[in-house]
């Protein structure tokens, strides 16, 4: 009976909140290829979620096969003249249409027919994110405090530097901080790199040089990451902790801010770890983000969304790497074939996509191995 309900608590929990959310941002990323490719008249073949058999599905009055099928962990949009999920042409069935039946296949569509509708996913990603951001702000409004200054942690980079209790941060490096969240957002993708701070203390501004230092934390849920720190606090006094309401507007600009700061904040992680500042150990794969995904879903729906936000905005990123077999591989292409006056030929295609295959498979087992074994030190 125990058994039975852990294996119950681990579906409901964890599996059901994840397959939500990956199916979301795989629905939406796969719409944009298909609305894009629609739109530049581009034949349809299927539409799916997911791989392998088919578990459900139905022919839309313009031939395209709309299907839900076993392996819930992608899915794609077949075009005409395609041969496999995967996009490969079918040069023995493209070698035997017409003119204009060619042109509705996608390699017979002009080139930014194919860049449009490839670039379409990924953005789709991006609009689903600024969306979601967007609709959480103009209902709950958004929790800010002011970057005033409460408490200094001893031995820390700021207590060294001469921070003291009741100052207020007015910019870090010349960029202004309006909030006590962007003062964290700066600094913790910057640990061990010398930053500027500037302080209002009694009228005056004063320039302190210090150095973020690399320290490990953990969220409610136990997650453990290494982040720059500093050593100040606020509290809901000296903060003034108050929530923000926006209109439609304002929380659409919001909402793009918030994913534009997921994009630098993704590339600032990577940087770091190239560098050696940080671990790789926060590139999760498939088991750390059900894991998330459960762990945001007893927070409730607005939090589990939020996620999927983040989650869609790393995906369209990730997408556009310029990786063979990635969307972004392919731009690769259409961008060198618009340089040389003609598409890269079949066999070199046929490498490269071998290549990039075998990098997002040694991505997904490091991926896989920080999830399982990563935290284990």
């Amino acid at each position: 009976m125990e058994l039975l309900q852990q294996a119950f608590g681990l579906v409901t929990g964890t599996i059901i909140p994840f397959l939500v959310v990956l199916t979301l941002i795989v629905f939406i990323h796969e719409m944009g290829h298909y609305l894009a490719g629609r739109w530049c008249g581009i034949g349809i073949t299927a539409f799916s979620v997911g791989f392998g058999p088919e578990i459900a599905g139905f022919n839309d009055r313009h031939g395209t096969r709309w299907k839900l099928c076993a392996i819930p962990l992608g899915g794609y949009v077949k075009f005409h003249g395609d041969e496999d999920a995967a996009s490969t042409p079918d040069y023995d069935k493209l070698g035997g249409l017409t003119d204009e039946e060619r042109s509705r296949t996608f390699l017979g569509a002009a080139l930014w027919k194919r860049a449009v509708t490839v670039a379409a996913g990924p953005i789709a990603n991006f609009v689903l994110a600024i969306a979601i951001f967007s609709v959480t702000f103009a209902t709950y409004g958004r929790q800010v405090a002011d970057p005033v200054v409460a408490e200094v942690r001893e031995s820390s980079a700021a207590a060294a530097a001469g921070i003291l209790p009741g100052d207020l941060l007015v910019s870090i490096d010349g960029a202004p901080v309006r909030t006590f969240d962007d003062v964290r957002r700066y600094v913790s993708v910057r640990p061990e790199v010398p930053i500027v701070v500037t302080i209002r203390r009694d009228g005056e501004s004063q320039d302190l040089r210090m150095v973020p230092q690399r320290t490990e934390l953990s969220d409610q849920f136990g997650n453990k990451m290494e982040v720059g720190v500093i050593g100040i606090v606020t509290n809901e006094a000296t903060g003034n902790f108050r929530v923000v309401e926006y209109g439609p507007l304002q929380a659409i600009g919001q909402g793009a801010l918030q994913s534009w700061y997921i994009v630098t904040g993704t590339f600032d992680y990577l940087a770091n770890v190239v560098t050696g500042r940080m671990k790789a150990d926060q590139i999760g794969g498939p088991i750390r983000v059900a894991q998330a995904s459960g762990q945001m879903a007893t927070l409730g729906v607005a939090a589990l969304l939020q996620l999927a936000a983040v989650l869609s905005v790393s995906i369209g990123l990730l997408n556009l790497m310029p990786v063979p077999v990635l969307d972004g591989g392919h731009l690769m292409f259409y961008a060198v074939e618009a340089l040389r006056g003609r598409p890269v030929g079949p066999r070199t295609q046929e490498i490269a996509f071998r290549i990039g295959m075998a990098l997002i498979l040694m991505l997904t087992v490091f991926a896989t191995w920080n999830d399982t074994f990563g935290r284990l030190g």
